[in-house]
């Protein structure tokens, strides 16, 4: 990314406050505004999320609209209200599409549910870039997205060195559909399995993501293995479920926790100690890199297939470095 335009980047995804969701706005108030950025007589690009109100998000959108000024199209960006909307992701892919866009970016929540959709779309001549959880390889132009299986395997290092090379770990994922949930869990547990012969994976289990049941996960974890070392988290609701339910058994202290993403619930746990520590991404770079592939698409010129935005463990100890602290978001 250029360094005229970063730090102001920087600022803004750590400042932007939670505006509401994907559906604050309504689907007519949604299709107006593609109607509009279509009739903007600059390329149009939609940019469609998991979600919309998490900071996570929001610090997406802030570089894709950073990209899109500095590129000269017209952008729309939104996302259901919950990671688990499948059909209104799939209604909001279709409604942006009818506004004729030169190219979607979309992170999709099933990808089978909009296959058939974007192939059509492709057939037309629209781009497609997938970017954080991605879209179909066969639907995808490009991927701009966190390596998720280099994620995973950093988290299980990491899970390795905090337990001596011996133990036992379960896993709490959000999502059996999404690529980056899955791609996490297999980067995690590969690595486990084949350089640590002595941790084992003694459970993995799916929370969507939701604080309520992943608590109820991690409780029932604790209790069907008493010797339970750790759990890996794959994303920000999960280790807070997580967090959430080893404290309600009184568990906190003695089976490790480590989580993905960052929140300020997530932070403040860091902070104490109570979590061991995280893999955070690069949600700016990954909004500016996805529009700037687009337009490069758009153009005819050569784009990689799979463009890495970047991945960081971060703990107590070195979580206000410089390099770390504008990349964790509330």
């Amino acid at each position: 990314m250029k360094k005229k335009w970063i730090a102001t980047l920087l600022t803004a995804a750590l400042t932007v406050s939670l505006l509401g969701c994907g559906g604050g706005a309504s689907d007519k108030a949604a299709a107006t505004d593609g109607a509009a950025a279509a009739d903007s007589g600059k390329p149009y690009i939609a940019m469609i999320a998991l979600g919309f109100s998490h900071q996570y998000w929001q610090a997406v959108k802030q570089g894709a609209e950073q990209a899109a000024e500095e590129y000269g199209v017209s952008i729309t960006f939104e996302g259901p209200e919950t990671e688990t909307q499948v059909d209104k992701q799939v209604d909001m892919l279709k409604t942006a599409l009818g506004n004729n866009p030169v190219a979607v970016c979309m992170a999709a929540i099933d990808t089978e549910s909009v296959a058939g959709i974007l192939q059509e779309a492709k057939g037309k001549g629209v781009k497609v870039v997938g970017f954080d959880a991605g879209v179909g390889e066969a639907e995808a132009d490009c991927k701009c997205t966190t390596d998720s299986i280099e994620a995973g395997a950093i988290a299980a290092e990491h899970a390795a060195e905090l337990l001596g090379g011996k133990g036992k770990v379960a896993v709490i994922g959000y999502s059996q559909t999404t690529v980056d949930s899955v791609e996490r869990n297999k980067g995690f547990i590969d690595k486990i399995t084949n350089d640590y012969p002595d941790i084992e994976v003694v459970d993995v289990q799916f929370g969507d993501g939701d604080h309520l049941k992943s608590a109820e996960i991690a409780k029932a974890m604790v209790q069907a293995n008493p010797d339970l070392n750790l759990i890996f988290t794959n994303n920000e609701g999960s280790c807070i479920g997580a967090y959430n339910g080893l404290n309600e058994v009184g568990k906190i202290d003695d089976v490790k926790l480590i989580g993905f993403d960052s929140s300020a619930a997530m932070k403040e746990a860091i902070r104490n100690g109570q979590i061991a520590g995280a893999i955070t991404q690069d949600p700016i770079g990954m909004g500016y890199k996805s529009i700037e592939a687009a337009v490069k698409l758009v153009n005819g010129e050569e784009v990689e297939s799979f463009i890495d935005t970047g991945c960081y463990w971060y703990d107590a100890d070195n979580m206000d470095d410089p390099q770390i602290a504008p990349l964790l978001y509330d």
